[in-house]
């Protein structure tokens, strides 16, 4: 009887899953393991909500693996010294796994794949996390895309080429004796003080939480996608974010399940499908970029960027920290990093609202708000925060122009009019009357007196004055322009 080893990294399910469906189609007996080695993923280890995250998935995924007859083994360690000694245990002649992506994996995976195949094993990777790999893709000058709308007119041309997403295993077989397993709480994921109740509120890691939420989205919510997508208080965005981003959910999965829901339904439904199938497309885009352009993670897409005339640190820390702490005295800036620090997660229209703050009213490093994000997403993928950040920051591609700075009153005022988001987070101004909730500086004393806001509040007065700002964010840009 052969056996399989199917290392598990961001994977972690069983739908779609190519390097499972292989192993079980292959090889009598199945062992599914996940190695704990974050060390390799550095300067980008998980961070701490990742961490929250990643602990209640493989919690999930253990359940389910054992109800399919081979319970998922943890061990910590070098991943090539740790799979070499699973193959001594069992004896296993093939080494399965799905890709990831990030420049530090990619190189990992290279040398841990060279190094079985002279061992004399079979070792071999799938495409489980994108629609299409990222060298897949090209322009007519066979060159990598820097624009979005090129890149996913060609990508879309050939969605219906996709396989379907492949069926889940029914039935696994493990290697007997069963193996020793280190206890999930041995690696040390979760956080020391409780700051998680807000996560246990909002999420359901695991593939059915996936799955319940993808069909709770295509049941309703996607229908009005397309016109309330941005607006941060309305339930229509999907939050599978984090569900992708760790392997619960396959794209093939939710590109499926979202245009059959739009076929059925009818015309406006589809068309509201494909605003999501595009939002897919961003995250194809986001891999790409980093894949082509691994630079970009830390520094600018383009160099002529580099000299930009950031602040010191030692001169932006208080204004970084209220801007982290949400305590800027902008309402709908507080609202959204308020939401992160709660739950994890922010809605993107106001991910782009706080970016553009800290990156060019406040002139921080974008790459200071990326390693915020980093920590503090539940959904913190590395090609979708590079591209995000960049994007704020003018410096990417397919950049915001430099001179585009989001005024957070003006978006505020556009997108949450009625105030429902800010009052939420934000419940210190929630007696505001509505004209005044994205100025309350603004507001007559009275008015504030009676909304309980006295002179010391936060907002009595912003930390950055936003139209003195622009300016200087609009000068720093044009000086790098003309260089």
């Amino acid at each position: 009887m052969t056996t399989a080893l199917v290392w598990l990294r961001r994977d972690l399910r069983l739908l779609d899953q190519p390097a499972l469906h292989a192993a079980a189609e292959r090889h009598q007996r199945v062992l599914p393991v996940y190695i704990h080695a974050p060390e390799e993923e550095a300067p980008w280890a998980p961070g701490a909500a990742s961490r929250w995250w990643l602990h209640h998935a493989l919690a999930a995924l253990g359940e389910a693996l054992a109800r399919l007859g081979s319970p998922l083994v943890i061990r910590r360690g070098p991943s090539l010294e740790t799979l070499r000694a699973l193959v001594l245990e069992t004896g296993a002649s093939a080494i399965y796994w799905t890709r990831v992506y990030e420049p530090a994996a990619i190189a990992r995976d290279q040398a841990v794949k060279e190094a079985l195949r002279a061992d004399g094993l079979s070792a071999e990777s799938f495409n489980a996390a994108l629609l299409f790999e990222p060298w897949q893709l090209k322009t007519g000058a066979g060159e990598p895309y820097r624009v979005f709308t090129p890149f996913w007119r060609n990508a879309a041309a050939q969605l219906d080429g996709l396989p379907p997403p492949l069926p889940a295993p029914v039935r696994l077989t493990g290697p007997e004796p069963a193996l020793k397993s280190l206890p999930l709480a041995a690696l040390d994921l979760l956080p020391k003080i409780a700051w998680d109740a807000g996560f246990h509120a909002r999420w359901t890691p695991g593939e059915a939480g996936a799955l319940a939420r993808l069909r709770a989205f295509v049941a309703e919510p996607i229908r009005r996608y397309r016109d309330q997508r941005d607006l941060p208080a309305q339930p229509v965005t999907s939050a599978l974010s984090p569900h992708l981003h760790f392997g619960e959910l396959s794209p093939r999965t939710a590109l499926a399940a979202a245009r059959d829901a739009g076929r059925e339904a009818g015309p406006g439904w589809l068309a509201s499908a494909e605003h999501f199938v595009r939002e897919l497309g961003w995250r194809e885009f986001s891999h790409h970029l980093l894949f082509h352009y691994p630079h970009t993670a830390e520094q600018p897409m383009y160099a002529k960027f580099a000299p930009f005339p950031w602040r010191e640190p030692a001169d932006y820390a208080g204004d970084l920290s209220a801007w982290q702490h949400g305590r800027t005295g902008i309402p709908i800036v507080d609202a959204g990093m308020r939401q992160l620090w709660t739950t994890g997660w922010m809605h993107n229209r106001v991910r782009m609202i706080v970016a553009s703050l800290l990156s060019k009213n406040l002139l921080i490093p974008w790459q200071e708000g990326a390693r915020w994000f980093w920590d503090a997403l539940v959904d913190a993928s590395l090609p979708q925060n590079t591209l995000g950040w960049q994007w704020s920051a003018g410096c990417g591609a397919d950049a915001a122009p430099y001179f585009r700075i989001f005024n957070p009153v003006l978006q505020g005022e556009k997108f949450d009019g009625d105030g429902a988001y800010t009052r939420r987070w934000v419940p210190e101004i929630a007696k505001l009357p509505e004209q005044y909730l994205h100025r309350p500086w603004e507001a007559p004393s009275e008015i504030r007196r009676a909304a309980s806001l006295g002179p010391d509040s936060i907002y009595a007065k912003p930390i950055v004055d936003l139209g003195a700002s622009r300016d200087r964010a609009l000068a720093a840009y044009a000086r790098i322009k003309r260089a």
